[in-house]
């Protein structure tokens, strides 16, 4: 998510350079506002857009799926924890919620106001509008088919404000001021979304004074220079008067019409898209890269920054669609993750199913001399014909979800939360593998977790698995390795 919002700034920002740079001092008004108004959906779509034709495949190796000996689902156990540090919220969504509140806030508050002024004022209704006449004022701007004018104002003044006005009403200019009022609530955070609002609200303000025929634009001019400002700070409501905007309106109704061949300046948004569709269509380019590889100190025991580090990257390469190989290494042993099939999954660390496969190479902690998967000798859970029976699955239709069933009721069943564990607030994941024999006996117990009193734990319980009808491939009963993690929580 946080990848998404910068490259929505990012994008967003070329797109306003370009329209600084080339556009804005250009009198093609209607133009500028549907390219402001454009850029900005633009920039929120551009990172979900993928082109096939502009993606680099590169086809993955024939290598054996060892997520295949993973169950279906890992399985959490937990227990009530007495005391502690208390409930914790994550810093990032607690600081965007606390700014999102804020920035609803600040909007009602901005509501209100306008509703005040609105039932302090004198309505005075026409076919098209409504005046509201406002008492001892100089204020003058529009909201959609309100007309707020201050009575200070003469009779001349005030028609000029409305005939001006007018203009925002008929082009549904508060839609555009509204649309970005809606994304200064949503990205508070963003500094841009305000610099989009101020240019499309100049633009406005340009399109409105462009009805001004030449004859009468000398009187706009003086009626300009000679007005007492009385602003509202209100971003979603046409401004007549607005000190920031004066200069710039004199300047733009002083100036002659652009030349059509101007026009062709907006082609210059050409190749800035092209190199933003060239970007997002690398990026899987880039996540397609069979040689990526992360170093780790210990693949075994990673910390949970590497470990968040880790999924965090397996769970972006898994949304793509290209091929794709990530492996992790502390020189000694590797974990290589690939794109799934869709018959298997990893679980991450918040048990996250995760569309990916892996594959184990190297040392395993506590391996046996013929290694950890010997597949001369031994067939992974998933890929063996026939699966190990569970006690009370041998007439089950899906032996497979049988075995998963049952042992996962087995370990909640026999789960005990270690009493130093829980005193010490220790929880965390525990990843237990272990081998059904040709006999059907649970053998060859390895657990790697965050703690020596999780893993004894882990162990205990799957010791206390009963004897099971072992697995079978082409007729002969073979060594089936499983793994499955199990994930201790305090509440």
């Amino acid at each position: 998510m946080i990848r998404y919002v910068l490259e929505t700034m990012v994008f967003q920002l070329l797109f306003l350079l370009v329209y600084d740079l080339f556009l804005r001092r250009e009198t093609f008004f209607q133009w500028n506002r549907a390219y402001l108004l454009g850029a900005y959906s633009i920039s929120l779509l551009l990172p979900l857009v993928k082109i096939p034709a502009m993606r680099a495949f590169v086809p993955a190796g024939r290598i054996w799926p060892a997520a295949a000996i993973h169950s279906l689902d890992g399985v959490t156990v937990s227990a009530a924890a007495t005391s502690g540090t208390g409930w914790s919220v994550p810093w990032i969504p607690a600081v965007f919620l606390g700014g999102l509140a804020m920035a609803v806030l600040l909007f009602a508050w901005k509501l209100v106001r306008l509703y005040t002024i609105k039932k302090k004022g004198l309505a005075q209704k026409y076919p098209l509008f409504t005046k509201i006449l406002v008492t001892n004022s100089h204020i003058a701007f529009s909201f959609f088919r309100d007309i707020f004018v201050g009575d200070r104002h003469d009779a001349g003044m005030q028609k000029h404000i409305i005939a001006h006005e007018m203009v925002h009403l008929r082009q549904r200019h508060s839609l555009d001021l509204l649309y970005f009022e809606f994304f200064r609530i949503v990205n508070w955070f963003n500094p841009l979304v305000y610099g989009y609002q101020r240019r499309i609200a100049e633009i406005h303000e340009f399109i409105a004074d462009e009805a001004v025929p030449w004859s009468g634009r000398k009187l706009q001019y003086e009626r300009l220079l000679s007005s007492v400002f009385e602003t509202h700070r209100m971003s979603f409501i046409n401004h007549f008067f607005k000190s920031s905007l004066i200069k710039k309106r004199i300047v733009m109704l002083q100036k002659s019409r652009s030349l059509s061949i101007r026009k062709l300046k907006y082609l210059a948004l050409l190749p800035v898209l092209g190199l933003m569709m060239c970007y997002t269509a690398c990026q899987d380019e880039g996540l397609a890269n069979p040689d990526e590889t992360a170093q780790v100190k210990d693949v075994w025991n990673l910390s949970p920054q590497e470990e968040e580090r880790v999924f965090s990257r397996v769970k972006a390469l898994a949304a793509t669609t290209s091929p794709w190989t990530y492996t992790v290494t502390d020189g000694t042993t590797s974990l290589h993750f690939m794109k799934g099939d869709g018959k298997s999954f990893i679980t991450g660390p918040n048990e996250e199913h995760i569309d990916a496969k892996m594959v184990i190479e190297g040392a395993i902690p506590d391996e046996s001399e013929a290694g950890f998967l010997d597949f001369a000798a031994a067939v992974p859970f998933r890929l063996v014909q026939q699966a190990p029976v569970f006690p009370g699955c041998e007439e089950a239709e899906d032996p497979r979800a049988c075995f998963n069933e049952h042992l996962q009721e087995h370990i909640r069943k026999n789960f005990n939360y270690p009493e130093e564990a829980f005193k010490k607030g220790i929880q965390g994941r525990v990843n237990i593998m272990f081998t059904i024999d040709r006999e059907g006996k649970v053998t060859d117990i390895k657990k790697r977790g965050p703690d020596p009193l999780l893993e004894e734990e882990a162990v205990r319980i799957i010791e206390k698995l009963p004897q099971m009808q072992p697995g079978r491939q082409e007729g002969q009963t073979v060594d089936v390795p499983y793994s499955i993690p199990i994930s201790f929580k305090l509440k």
